[in-house]
């Protein structure tokens, strides 16, 4: 796209000039330098990242085919759908031009807690009522059963248990809710493809850092908070190699900038307003773009989205992607305005 302007990490975050949503990014984020140098990935690389302040079907249409990488059918779309009573899931009107020009099925996995998505038949309920199943084939990818992947190298899983559908899939576009989250701090690309793939049992391994897959105790068997951040990087680790890197990408829509999750019934209405989309072929590239552009946006409504994913560490689960070869921290914005 020719007169795009593509702009440094650095230039990025100081450039007072440049609105994201709105809202000017200005300075640093606290301890990145250190966590990139300690990790020891991703040092000689810099990831692109694709922006627009547009939050709308075209727009969103725009921002994949900027990313150059047509994604092989047969190809999974993986979002939330949401739990019932919650609204700030990515609309079907929003991402329908997008799933449709991918030929692309809905994919979800069940939850690991008491709710309208724990088994398929409710969660085959709240995908038709929220409007999924009018705008594309639908696949809840653990209704019949999961498989496991095996996790080399890995913080605390050896393996990770995914809907046995994926099988299915030539590629996988992670289409994330950029937002907050009451146990993993916030959710973005990397929460989409390590909890969001995960079936029942593989939710609760992953919630438990390994100790067990029997959802009905997962709340009496919750690690360290860094052990389950970690678990997560694990679990898209084991994703990442099984599809190969090549077959994903990555897009997160920052709007409905609530504090909780798209699995919350309830959840707090947003108080910062709408950024924009960001897209990447590296999800720890585009996690740290959004966590920056929430961090360092000038919107007083912030405030208690930064405290939600300050006070769970989130940033650590980037951090513990990024050490496992993931990705990179290391990004520069290219943008489509």
């Amino acid at each position: 796209m020719s007169g795009r302007k593509t702009l440094s990490r650095r230039s990025f975050l100081k450039a007072g000039a440049l609105a994201v949503g709105g809202a000017a990014l200005a300075g640093a984020t606290p301890g990145w330098g250190l966590a990139q140098a300690a990790s020891g990935v991703g040092t000689a690389q810099t990831a692109v990242v694709y922006f627009t302040r547009s939050i709308t079907p075209e727009s969103l249409v725009a921002i994949y085919e900027a990313l150059g990488h047509p994604l092989k059918s047969k190809v999974a779309v993986k979002i939330s759908t949401g739990e019932p009573g919650g609204h700030n899931f990515l609309q079907p009107a929003l991402i329908a031009p997008l799933v449709g020009r991918l030929k692309g099925t809905i994919v979800e996995c069940c939850t690991a807690y008491s709710g309208k998505r724990l088994n398929p038949k409710d969660h085959w309920q709240a995908i038709e009522d929220h409007g999924f199943k009018a705008i594309a084939p639908c696949d809840i990818m653990d209704e019949f059963g999961d498989m496991a992947l095996p996790v080399r190298n890995g913080f605390h899983l050896k393996e990770n248990f995914v809907g046995k559908h994926l099988a299915n899939y030539a590629s996988v576009l992670i289409l994330s809710h950029f937002k907050g989250h009451a146990m993993g701090g916030f959710g973005g690309a990397l929460k989409n493809m390590s909890i969001g793939i995960a079936s029942t049992r593989g939710k609760t391994n992953i919630h438990t850092a390994a100790v067990t897959t029997d959802h009905r105790v997962l709340f009496d068997n919750l690690p360290k908070q860094d052990h389950f951040l970690e678990s997560m990087a694990d679990a898209c680790k084991a994703v990442a190699e099984y599809m190969g890197k090549e077959n994903l990408l990555y897009i997160n829509v920052a709007n409905r900038l609530s504090v909780d999750c798209d699995c919350d019934s309830h959840p707090h209405e947003p108080e910062m307003a709408d950024i924009g989309i960001f897209a990447s072929a590296d999800p720890v590239a585009l996690d740290q773009a959004c966590y920056d552009a929430v961090v360092n946006s000038p919107d007083p409504g912030k405030a208690a989205l930064v405290r939600r994913i300050n006070s769970l560490h989130g940033i650590h689960t980037v951090e513990a992607a990024c050490e496992l070869g993931l990705g990179t921290r290391k990004y520069r914005i290219a943008s489509l305005d």
